[in-house]
């Protein structure tokens, strides 16, 4: 992805990661590393710096405190879980970034309403899987679409297919920006191997419409 940020990949590095009698499975809550989070940002600094950021399922604020590092002029991260957004003010603060990054708290889904009268630049996210609840995935492309121009977002390299042929139905035009490798450590009991490796696509989706048609996805009951 081009040339890396010692600095920024090592503040990130920092940070405190879910807490792992909090973390939720039924959320699908994993940690972004610090070095795929420097990663990304160092690559799509120009879409980050002095813009206005969001960035749906927060999670540990790994993302949001990166943009912030990275120049945004301000961040917003969005989050269901309350144990998660307190960890992710504790990692803004942290960095000393908190004048820059705010959070809300929201569920996303199929029909969400987020509780957001701005727009934004740019969306940055790392969205759930899909894995735990079908179609969770293109849920968090769609409200990000609602509010931002231009998202970028992880996803299985696995649901490559069906996201660039769906992109257009919601608006938008995508391309792979990036092909990673997102190292995912031992986190819930049952997981057997002390770390896994999974391809993921840095997915670039912009909105070419001027409204979003219809919800497409059936959410499916978790």
């Amino acid at each position: 992805m081009g040339k890396k940020d010692f600095g920024l990949e090592a503040a990130l590095q920092q940070l405190r990661p879910f807490d792992t009698e909090k973390i939720k499975f039924e959320l699908e809550q994993y940690a972004t590393s610090g070095e795929i989070a420097a990663a990304i940002i160092t690559h799509i600094q120009e879409e980050v710096e002095n813009k206005r950021v969001l960035d749906l399922g927060c999670g540990t604020g790994m993302l949001s405190c990166a943009c912030a590092l990275a120049g945004a002029s301000i961040v917003v991260g969005v989050d269901c879980d309350e144990d998660a957004l307190a960890l992710a003010r504790a990692n803004v603060a942290e960095c000393d970034v908190d004048h820059v990054v705010d959070f809300v708290r929201c569920r996303i889904d199929d029909n969400a309403q987020l509780p957001l009268s701005n727009t934004f630049d740019t969306c940055v996210m790392n969205p759930p899987f899909g894995t735990r609840r079908k179609g969770i995935d293109a849920a968090f492309v769609r409200a990000a679409l609602s509010l931002c121009d231009v998202v970028y977002s992880l996803h299985k390299t696995s649901t490559r297919a069906f996201l660039l042929k769906r992109a257009h139905e919601w608006g938008a035009v995508a391309d792979i920006v990036a092909e990673l490798c997102f190292d995912l450590p031992k986190t819930y009991a049952f997981h057997a191997d002390n770390s896994r490796d999974i391809a993921v696509d840095l997915v670039r989706f912009r909105r070419v419409a001027d409204e979003l048609p219809p919800p497409v996805v059936s959410m499916a009951d978790p």
